[in-house]
């Protein structure tokens, strides 16, 4: 489309892409065939980061395949046990407890987080009276207080979640009060001027610039979340994967324990892929900044 002005200017009018490829041609280079389909090379750079797993894979069930270990069974026998106990057993009930665990205390570690680091930002006296205190409970190793939060709430569903949001809060708050001290002051001089309210500045300024390391620190609370999933199960519970795992090593099931760790580990993998998924398509403006920067 080439709409005239009034000076007789022709504009050119291109769609979002078109710039960079139009610049290869005028260059004269030849544009990769995989960069003219998105979505195939996406899924080319993703295979690709998958050759490794696959490797260790396949040595694992090659070096396996004749093991008497009661220890280390075959890999065989264990994704056998495994489609038996997860896939079509009775098994799935746990797993579903345990990302039931995870939702509700990694969504209260979040939103806490969040909201107490917009607090303390916008609370200059109250931040540095509690400082001290935040950055005690911040090294406080959280399994040390599980003996503490089984008493008070018992060792149901409610003292999993508090152990788990207690401990997954502290990167995101952390990180939340860091990204907002780093929004550039002009854009708050610009906002007080233009009358903006406080909550209207937070809302509007400080959190889309400080949400690059807001996502940073809760994807460090979901690592952590996972980790205390785990552990309150294994600790105190009478359901969950962390207490199968632990049920099966205890009853010399040591099939059914490889199971649990392997499930353990592709459900890890899976949340931090879906939360990579979730990064990329709200930061998308800030992954499309910084790649403009690079090639400049």
């Amino acid at each position: 489309m080439r709409p005239e002005d009034g000076d007789g200017v022709t504009t050119v009018l291109t769609r979002p892409g078109e710039t960079a490829r139009a610049g290869l041609l005028a260059r004269g280079t030849r544009m990769p065939w995989l960069a003219r389909v998105p979505w195939l090379t996406r899924s080319s750079r993703a295979i690709a980061g998958l050759w490794l797993f696959a490797v260790l894979a396949v040595v694992w069930w090659v070096w396996s395949a004749h093991s008497k270990s009661l220890f280390f069974p075959p890999l065989e026998t264990i994704l056998r046990r495994l489609y038996e106990l997860w896939i079509v057993g009775s098994a799935k009930s746990q797993l579903v407890s345990s990302l039931a665990h995870f939702a509700f205390g990694y969504a209260i570690a979040g939103i806490a987080g969040i909201g107490l680091g917009a607090l303390l930002w916008s609370l200059r006296a109250v931040r540095e009276a509690t400082s001290p205190f935040v950055y005690f409970l911040y090294v406080l190793p959280t399994p040390v207080l599980v003996p503490a939060i089984m008493t008070i709430f018992g060792i149901g569903f409610t003292m999993k979640v508090v152990i788990i949001a207690f401990a997954a809060i502290w990167p995101t708050l952390l990180n939340t009060l860091d990204g907002m001290k780093g929004v550039d002051p002009i854009k708050l001089d610009t906002a007080r001027v233009l009358g903006v309210s406080g909550p209207g500045t937070v809302r509007r300024v400080v959190l889309p610039a400080a949400m690059p390391q807001i996502v940073a620190g809760l994807r460090n609370s979901l690592q952590v979340a996972i980790i205390l999933m785990v552990v309150s199960e294994i600790v105190a519970s009478t359901g969950g994967i962390g207490f199968f795992i632990l049920y099966a090593q205890q009853s010399v099931a040591f099939v059914d324990m490889w199971t649990g760790i392997i499930v353990l580990a592709l459900i890890g993998s899976a949340l931090n892929l879906l939360f990579v998924l979730a990064e990329h398509r709200v930061l998308h403006w800030y992954y499309g900044a910084r790649a403009t920067q690079e090639k400049a």
